[in-house]
C-alpha cells in the first residue's frame, strides 16, 4: 500500500514542493541574487541607522533643544504651526518638482518594494521635511523606500543582472534590512514585508485568520485549564523574571469589543486621510501647507486645553507611547480624550499630505484608548493596551499576522498574546467588511517604470477577494 502524500498549501504535495524548492535553490541566478542580498544588507543598514538616527537628532533639535534655547521648559503651543507650515511648504515642493512624488502617499497603507533609485532623492528629502517638523506619521515607510531603493541602486552600480525576478528580490531585501532599524528586530520587517507583498493572495488570509483566532482561543483554554485544575502540559517557554497580569473573561470581551469601534473609528480617520490626499492633488504646494497648518492647529488646540506639549500630537508617537506605558496614572481622563481626538485629527490630515508611515500613531491611538478605557468592569490596563494596539494596527495596516507579532514584541511579553491574536483579528475582520472608502489620487511626477511590477497590496485583494 502506497503511503499517502499530504497535500502542500500550494496545491502540490510536499515531495513536490521539496523538489521545485530543491531545483530553486540549485539555479545559479537565484544562488548569486542570494549572496548580493546578504551583501547589500549591510550597506542598506547602515544607510538606514543614520537616516533614522538623522530623524531623531533633527527632531529633538527642534523640540528640545532649540525651545530650551529660548527659555521654555516646553514648546509652546504655537510652537507646531510654524514647523508643519514649513513642513508642508517643503513636501509640496518635492511633489510638485521631484520625481516619485516624495514617496507613497501614507493615507494608502505601507507598499511593497518597488521605488526606483531616482525617486530617491525625493523620498529623503520628503520624509526629513516631514517627521522632524512634527508629522504625526512614522518612519517605516520612507524606511521601506528606501532600503529597496538602495538595493537596486548597489546593483546597478555593480552591474549586476536584474531582471524582474530578481529585482523584486532585492528590492524586498533591502527593505527588509532597513526595517530593523526602527522596529529593533528582524522578523517584524519580514512578516510586515511577506503580507505587505502579498504572498498567496486571498487565499493566505483565507487559510490565515482561522489558524490565527483558534490559536488565540486555544491559548486562553490552556491558560484556564491549567489554572483551574492546576495541572501542567509543558510549554516550550523561558521564564523572563517578570510577572504578567493574568487575563480573566473581562479582558478577552471587552478586548474583542474594544477592537471593533476601533475598527471603526480608524477606518473613517483613513478614509478622512485619503479625502485630505483628494484635496491635496489639486494644488500640491499650497493644498500641503494648508493641511499641515491645520495638523499643527491640532496639536496647538490640544496644548491649550490640556496644558501638555504638543509634541503628545505632533509626533509619531513613539516616544509618548513609552511615557504612557510607563506611567499611565498620570494622564487625565480629560487628557487622553484631547490626545485621541486631536492626534487623531492630525493623523488624518498628515497621511493625506505629508510623508511619513502610518503604523505609530495608530499604535498609540490604540494604546491611548485603552489605557482610557481600563477603568471598564473586568478590564485591566495592560490587557486594554495590547488589544488596543493590536486593533489600531490591524486595523490601519490591514495586516494581522505582522500586527500581532509587532505588539508583542512592543509589549516584551507573551503573556497578552491571546487577547492581542483577538483583538487583531476581530479588527481586521471588521475592517475588510466596511466600504472601501475613497481612492488615492497620484501626485507629482512619476519615479518611471519600476525595476520590477509592485506587488499589490495584500489588503486590496482580499477585499476584493
Amino acid at each position: 500500500m502506497e503511503p499517502e502524500r499530504s497535500s502542500a498549501p500550494g496545491g502540490g504535495t510536499q515531495p513536490e514542493e521539496a523538489e521545485r524548492l530543491r531545483e530553486l535553490l540549485r539555479s545559479p541566478a537565484y544562488r548569486k541574487a542570494l549572496v548580493f542580498s546578504a551583501l547589500i544588507g549591510v550597506p542598506v543598514s547602515l544607510a538606514a541607522f543614520w537616516f533614522l538616527a538623522g530623524l531623531h537628532e533633527l527632531e529633538h533639535q527642534l523640540w528640545d533643544e532649540l525651545p530650551a534655547q529660548l527659555g521654555w521648559d516646553s514648546p509652546p503651543w504655537w510652537w507646531p504651526l510654524p514647523l508643519l507650515t514649513l513642513a508642508g511648504l517643503a513636501v509640496g515642493l518635492v511633489v510638485r518638482h521631484l520625481r516619485g512624488a516624495g514617496g507613497h502617499v501614507p493615507a494608502a497603507g505601507l507598499h511593497a518594494p518597488g521605488m526606483v533609485p531616482a525617486a530617491l532623492p525625493g523620498v529623503i528629502l520628503a520624509a526629513l521635511a516631514s517627521l522632524p517638523l512634527g508629522a504625526t506619521l512614522g518612519p517605516e515607510a520612507p524606511l521601506i523606500a528606501l532600503g529597496g531603493g538602495l538595493a537596486l541602486l548597489f546593483a546597478h552600480l555593480a552591474r549586476a543582472p536584474v531582471n524582474p525576478q530578481s529585482a523584486a528580490l532585492l528590492g524586498a531585501a533591502g527593505a527588509a534590512a532597513a526595517l530593523p532599524a526602527i522596529f529593533g528586530s528582524p522578523l517584524v520587517g519580514a512578516v510586515i514585508l511577506i503580507e505587505v507583498a502579498g504572498v498567496g493572495g486571498p487565499q493566505l488570509f483565507a487559510v490565515m485568520l482561522p489558524a490565527l483566532l483558534s490559536s488565540g482561543i486555544g491559548s486562553l483554554v490552556f491558560t484556564g485549564f491549567g489554572r483551574w485544575t492546576g495541572l501542567s502540559t509543558g510549554n516550550l517557554s523561558v521564564d523572563l523574571g517578570v510577572s504578567a497580569p493574568r487575563l480573566d473573561t473581562g479582558d478577552v470581551v471587552w478586548s474583542v469589543l474594544m477592537a471593533v469601534g476601533i475598527a471603526f473609528a480608524l477606518h473613517f480617520v483613513l478614509d478622512a486621510g485619503r479625502l485630505v490626499a483628494a484635496f491635496v492633488a489639486r494644488r500640491p504646494v499650497v493644498h500641503t501647507a494648508v493641511c499641515a497648518l491645520a495638523a499643527g492647529g491640532c496639536a496647538a488646540v490640544y496644548a491649550l486645553t490640556v496644558d501638555r506639549t504638543p509634541a503628545d500630537v505632533a509626533s509619531s508617537g513613539e516616544a509618548t507611547l513609552g511615557r504612557l506605558a510607563e506611567n499611565p496614572h498620570v494622564w487625565s481622563v480629560g487628557a487622553l480624550v484631547a490626545v485621541l481626538l486631536c492626534k487623531a485629527a492630525a493623523y488624518a490630515l498628515c497621511l493625506g499630505s505629508l510623508r511619513g508611515g502610518p503604523i505609530f500613531p495608530s499604535l498609540f491611538l490604540g494604546a491611548a484608548l485603552g489605557v482610557l478605557l481600563a477603568p471598564l468592569p473586568g478590564l485591566g490596563i495592560v490587557p486594554g493596551m495590547a488589544a488596543g494596539m493590536a486593533a489600531a494596527s490591524a486595523a490601519t495596516l490591514r495586516l494581522p499576522v505582522s500586527s500581532v507579532v509587532l505588539v508583542v514584541l512592543v509589549l516584551g511579553d507573551t503573556g497578552m498574546t491571546p487577547v492581542v491574536i483577538l483583538a487583531a483579528v476581530a479588527s481586521f475582520v471588521t475592517v475588510q467588511l466596511l466600504p472601501a472608502g475613497h481612492a488615492v489620487p497620484a501626485l507629482g511626477k512619476p519615479a518611471g517604470p519600476p525595476a520590477a511590477p509592485a506587488a499589490e497590496p495584500a489588503r486590496n485583494r482580499a477585499a476584493r477577494g
